[in-house]
């Protein structure tokens, strides 16, 4: 959908075009509108914790778990983490908010930010609230979602008339649901070829929503029916 509209691939945190940020969500058709998966909010990397200070490739070593579908040596970093959920059964991780007053919607420790923390509190991964405050205000200050069908082989998109636009969202919108657990981390990390001496690592951390909360993000949300799509 970005090669439709012009936008170059880039890792910038600014909208992608005329001032939105476009988000493509997959459907089970252009008449029911059932979205097929969670939206992906945001991709950033974590900039803190052991992850920053050893590398993707020590993080998925230490907290990963060898590949479950029966892929050779492959390790991988995956599950859903939600601070109001426990510690992931397989790596021992849990999401929480640190230096944030969920009462009050503030921040009380701008030292803090969205943290994975292991059992003995140690950070194994942090995305600090300078960070995600610069990537989600101006990158979502306004955010058109398009619903796509797609076909393969070979790969093939549609897009539909329907498009949701989001507008005036801020920090403790995001924070908040965050902390409720309707904002969760959902990494898709990988280390291929681990026994060899340069294993191939892969890097996904994202955050998600169910496509149905988006509206909790946002301060004003309308759906446009485009004619002579």
């Amino acid at each position: 959908m970005e090669a439709e509209l012009g936008i170059r691939p880039n890792g910038y945190a600014e909208p992608d075009y005329l001032g939105w940020e476009i988000k493509q969500y997959g459907v089970d058709s252009f008449e029911r509108y059932r979205p097929n998966s969670p939206v992906t909010l945001l991709t950033p990397e974590p900039t803190g914790g052991f992850y920053r200070d050893q590398g993707a490739e020590a993080f998925v070593r230490r907290y990963g778990y060898a590949d479950k579908s029966g892929k050779a040596d492959r390790m991988n970093f995956g599950g859903v983490y939600a601070c109001n959920r426990a510690a992931h059964c397989e790596t021992g991780l849990r999401l929480r908010l640190t230096g944030y007053d969920e009462k009050s919607g503030k921040i009380s420790d701008m030292t803090g930010g969205l943290a994975l923390l292991d059992k003995d509190d140690s950070i194994a991964a942090l995305w600090p609230y300078a960070g995600i405050i610069e990537h989600w205000s101006r990158k979502h200050a306004q955010a058109a979602y398009v619903p796509s069908l797609y076909r393969n082989p070979p790969p093939e998109y549609r897009y539909g008339p329907r498009i949701q636009l989001c507008e005036q969202t801020d920090l403790v919108l995001f924070l908040n649901a965050v902390a409720s657990g309707t904002v969760y981390y959902d990494p898709a990390i990988k280390i291929e070829h681990a026994s060899r001496a340069r294993p191939e690592v892969k890097r996904r951390s994202q955050f998600r929503i169910r496509h149905d909360q988006l509206g909790e993000m946002y301060h004003r949300t309308e759906v446009r029916e485009l004619e002579n799509f």
